[in-house]
């Protein structure tokens, strides 16, 4: 008997079921059937499921003579089910990777409950996929089993059949079944949802439900959508059989309303002639089923009252007002932002008019980001090595807080944010200042950029399409032209650069001040960063740190890092710094030994914490070898990376550390201790030799040197070589990294 039944109905989905089926077999948990239901499809999915049942002997298809609809479709999936759990997917829709293998150990986690509840993210044709918004309340904290009436708030989710697992035993004890027509979810939801003895939930995004740009069932016009009368009339009727639910009924009856309600108001389901008899019946069943006590939203109490009344015209005059209130409040902003623009725009003017202020300095970071990077570190040398110096930073409120005191915050398109441009003598920024920036006389602009580029960057992306993503090449070489100085972390980033951002700008080849941190942190310091970051005392920290796929619209995490830690063994934690981890799926309960860092703000705090780097193509890998610390390089699409974004070397024959090809590669990598071997070493000295030639801890001086206090004698500083460098050392632990588990 196997663990799973997938019960897949199909009709017109031919474009899908592949997709669909595809997404099952590749589940990692093998313990599993599938049965297709071919509900009698004009397409193609009749051949499509005998394929596959041809080539897995899980894959049972099954043909019905006529076409019968989704609902009495389950019910014969449900008659050649031998599964433990029933687990139902539409044939446009997918499992996520590794969603049965999540089902199953929570199943046996919470005791096998009668009914599991997992989340879902709505996947568009666009490839965005969005979390559902209410996934709150599929929180794992509290008692692993319970009842409904324990956590009625699990009724505010989307009431379908797929987003959870069914113990078969129950359902066929208590005779469920699916009715005939549309909104056959709800007669099957509720009443499964309120007879259950246990209930669990898992939040774990597990269901991509498509959200197709036409051809979706529920948002036809028909008159078919009438049939939600009957489907409520199953639901009340099941709560009548039994009274022991009879405190579901005010619940019900307001769950009734609202979805009357949202079906009234859509306006591509109902024919237009009706529209009356849809109302009138929705107002008859509203009398009929009436049952005050369930408690409801103000907003909604009069949409309601007129519902039971029966008085449409009142409903939809109610309605066409706050249509028509919503469209007159975004007309109204929309003019204020513009009043507001204009008013700026104005007040630029006025201040370019105005004097520089020669002791004025304007820094930024990441497009707004917070106080980071290299001009963070050229900021805070600013105010030591400059009298009377006065210093701003453009950042958002959010990022307020990271400002050190005495310096200035300024938030992007304010007032004081273009006084600040239009006056302040010094601007430094490692990207764009904003596109209506006019580059005075007398202003002096620093470009620091971020990192050492490996990637293509500036006019040479013109010949790449897919990673240019619509740039403004023209605008970027307008902003190119407004700076002064473009600072470079050595030779390659120098000859790459003044080719890619061709103008007449001076390079000052002087390192990486964001890279000083590596070389003036101590053990202590670097003992208590550990501690901030919950690294446990004695453990390995590998720093994950992944880039963007140009070629990808949907970011996914190309690395499993919770097989990851089971190989490492319990001596090891990731310092996971990847956003595609916390898109739609999220994390359900974090694991124990994966931190989530991706929302830190200070990249240089994450390398000097942890003690070796994972990464693809990512610059961070130029910084981190000033530290002297291994370096693992995950390239499993190294070819489509190249082809959609290129490189300016091939990183396979010139690495900073070992270099792994694949997953199971990587596991093999740490397994045998090849990470932190000799020939990792030497790679990593050459790769330091070549890149980091002027990082050692003093670059933000030179800089502030050159540009600041105009000094050129004896610039740059003297660098000691790369054997007299001492970067950041990790403080001493007993047995860290002793092993990892095969």
């Amino acid at each position: 008997m196997p663990r799973f039944s997938v019960i897949v109905p199909a009709f017109r989905v031919q474009a899908y079921l592949h997709a669909c089926l595809d997404s099952v077999l590749a589940q990692s948990f093998k313990d599993y059937e599938i049965v297709v239901v071919d509900d009698c499809s004009p397409d193609a999915c009749g051949p499509i499921a005998d394929e596959y049942a041809r080539r897995d002997p899980r894959v049972t298809a099954l043909h019905l003579p006529r076409n019968t609809g989704l609902g009495p479709a389950r019910n014969a999936g449900m008659g050649r089910a031998a599964g433990d759990y029933l687990i139902f997917l539409d044939g446009d829709d997918t499992l996520l990777p590794d969603a049965l293998q999540t089902i199953a150990d929570r199943i046996d986690a919470t005791g096998e409950p009668d009914v599991l509840m997992y989340d879902y993210a709505r996947t568009y044709w666009t490839g965005r996929s969005v979390r559902n918004v209410l996934a709150a309340h599929l929180d794992e904290g509290g008692p692993a089993r319970f009842r409904l009436t324990d956590r009625p708030e699990l009724l505010q989710l989307l009431m379908v059949v797929w987003n959870k697992a069914y113990r078969r035993a129950f359902i066929e004890a208590e005779g469920f079944t699916f009715p005939p027509g549309y909104y056959e979810d709800t007669p099957w939801t509720y009443p499964v949802l309120m007879s259950a003895g246990s209930i669990a939930v898992l939040d774990a995004v597990c269901v991509s439900y498509r959200q197709r740009r036409r051809g979706n069932i529920l948002s036809t016009t028909s008159e078919k959508h009438f049939d939600v009368f009957d489907q409520y009339d199953r639901v009340f009727a099941f709560i009548d059989a039994r009274p022991e639910l009879a405190l579901w009924r005010p619940v019900m009856f307001r769950r009734m309303l609202d979805h009357f309600s949202a079906l009234f108001a859509s306006r591509d389901r109902l024919p237009h002639h009706s529209r009356a008899a849809f109302f009138s019946r929705a107002a008859a069943s509203c009398r009929r089923y009436r049952t005050p006590g369930a408690p409801v939203p103000r907003r909604a109490l009069l949409r309601h009252g007129l519902l039971r009344l029966g008085a449409r015209r009142t409903y939809q005059a109610l309605s066409g007002a706050q249509r028509l209130g919503g469209r007159l409040r975004r007309g109204s902003a929309a003019v204020r932002r513009a009043v507001r623009g204009a008013a700026l725009r104005a007040h630029y003017r006025i201040q370019l008019r105005l004097p520089l202020r020669s002791r004025d300095a304007v820094f930024a970071a990441r497009g707004g980001g917070g106080y980071t990077g290299s001009p963070a570190a050229i900021e805070a040398k600013v105010r030591e090595l400059v009298p009377g110096v006065r210093t701003a930073w453009i950042c958002r409120a959010v990022d307020a807080h990271t400002v050190p005191t005495g310096t200035r915050h300024l938030a992007p398109g304010t007032f004081a944010h273009w006084t600040a441009l239009a006056r302040s003598t010094y601007l430094v920024n490692d990207a764009a200042f904003d596109r209506g920036l006019v580059k005075r006389r007398g202003q002096v602009l620093l470009q620091t950029h971020e990192g050492t580029p490996l990637r293509t960057v500036g006019t040479d992306l013109l010949d790449r399409p897919a990673a240019a993503r619509g740039t403004d090449f023209e605008q970027l070489l307008r902003s190119v032209d407004t700076w002064d100085f473009s600072l470079s972390a050595n030779p390659h980033s120098t000859l790459v650069r003044e080719r890619a951002y061709p103008s007449a700008y001076l390079t000052l080849e002087y390192g990486s001040p964001r890279n000083d941190v590596y070389h003036r942190t101590g053990p202590a310091d670097v003992a208590r960063l550990r501690e901030t970051l919950g690294i446990p005392a004695g453990s390995t920290a590998l720093l994950y740190a992944p880039t963007h796929r140009d070629y990808r619209r949907v970011q996914r995490p190309a690395l499993d890092l919770e097989r990851l830690v089971r190989v490492l063994g319990p001596q090891f934690v990731v310092l996971a710094r990847a956003p595609q981890l916390a898109g739609p799926g999220g994390h359900r309960a974090p694991h124990p030994r994966i931190i989530d860092v991706s929302g830190h703000r200070s990249v240089e705090t994450l390398a000097l914490a942890s003690d070796a780097l994972i990464t693809d193509y990512a610059s961070l890998m130029f910084d981190y070898v000033n530290l002297d610390r291994p370096v693992v390089l995950h390239l499993a699409d190294i070819e489509a990376y190249e082809a959609a974004r290129g490189t300016y070397f091939d990183i396979t024959t010139f690495p900073p550390g070992i270099v792994a090809r694949g997953q199971d590669e990587l596991f093999d990598i740490f397994a045998t201790g090849h990470w932190r071997g000799s020939r990792s070493a030497e790679l990593r000295a050459a790769f330091r030799a070549r890149f980091c030639p002027y990082d050692d801890g003093y670059a933000a001086e030179r800089v502030v040197r050159r540009v600041f206090l105009g000094e050129t004698d004896g610039l740059p500083l003297p660098v000691p070589s790369a054997a007299r460098r001492t970067p950041a050392a990790l403080p001493a632990q007993d047995g860290a990294g002793a092993g990892v588990k095969s």
